[in-house]
């Protein structure tokens, strides 16, 4: 499974996950400052889970029933960058096979999953 970020995720998150060995394009290395539906779309021309901190993409899932290969939403404000990146490489590794197809929270206290967006 490859991920995308979009470029609000915090590097420390995306420089753990590759260290995990997971494969993590991210859109700040990329092409910084594009649309949300631009990110949605590299995600899913690269049959890619996308990690994001931005509650928009919810609405354009949700409200305006765009396709996605699956979304990650991290919502850890508050907490250190290094305990940020435990939390998501943990839930990412713990739930990897449910989340294509879903939209996934992560909180510092729960993983929540709601499947079959595809």
């Amino acid at each position: 499974m490859m991920l995308v970020a979009d470029e609000n995720v915090d590097q420390p998150i995306v420089k753990r996950l590759r260290e995990e060995r997971w494969t993590v394009l991210a859109v700040v290395e990329m092409e910084p400052g594009i649309s949300d539906e631009a990110v949605l779309e590299i995600a899913n021309q690269e049959g890619s889970i996308l990690l994001t901190a931005d509650k928009d993409f919810g609405e354009l899932i949700f409200r305006d029933h765009r396709y996605s290969f699956g979304i990650v939403l991290i919502r850890l404000s508050g907490l250190t960058a290094k305990d940020k990146a435990e939390i998501v490489a943990t839930a990412i590794q713990q739930h990897r096979d449910k989340l294509t197809g879903a939209f996934t929270v992560i909180s510092a206290n729960s993983v929540r999953i709601r499947p079959r967006l595809i």
